[in-house]
């Protein structure tokens, strides 16, 4: 059976969790930050500001525009689904050690009651955000969809 990566959600991991965000637009997401995390380092305030003053907005395409930036993140990680972001906090948790992959409901539970600041904030003031996402992937063993873009 054939599925397609933007709509996977389904999993047969060791950990039994399965992610309801899409796959594949899990993957660009992951990339579209780490993207913009360079440009932040290499890239002075002022003239990332400038930038996206300008209005410019990339699509989620299979290829990662390298000069993604922080307000094209916010807009998009702010209009996904709560229970989306939840996941995408849990993530970060998870792969940088606050939870184990066994405690995914508990980190779940906790990343909706802790919500009261929009989540692209929190996940963007932290620089190896996208990292960490990737980690906790590979925590849950889905670790392959930076790879094929599928669970």
């Amino acid at each position: 059976m054939d599925s397609d990566e933007d709509t996977d959600t389904d999993t047969d991991t060791d950990t039994g969790v399965e992610l309801t965000i899409p796959s594949g637009y899990l993957r660009r997401l992951i990339f579209k930050m780490r993207a913009a995390s360079l440009g932040d380092e290499d890239t002075p305030r002022d003239a990332r500001d400038n930038a996206q003053a300008g209005g410019h907005h990339i699509t989620l395409s299979e290829e990662v525009d390298p000069d993604a930036t922080i307000e094209e993140l916010v807009e998009e990680i702010d209009g996904m689904d709560p229970d989306h972001q939840h996941e995408l906090v849990a993530l970060m948790w998870i792969g940088r050690g606050d939870f184990a992959a066994d405690d995914w409901d508990e980190a779940l539970a906790l990343a909706a009651e802790r919500a009261v600041t929009p989540t692209s904030h929190y996940l963007l003031a932290h620089p190896t955000a996208a990292d960490e996402i990737a980690s906790g992937l590979e925590e849950l063993g889905h670790d392959h969809v930076l790879q094929d873009g599928a669970y």
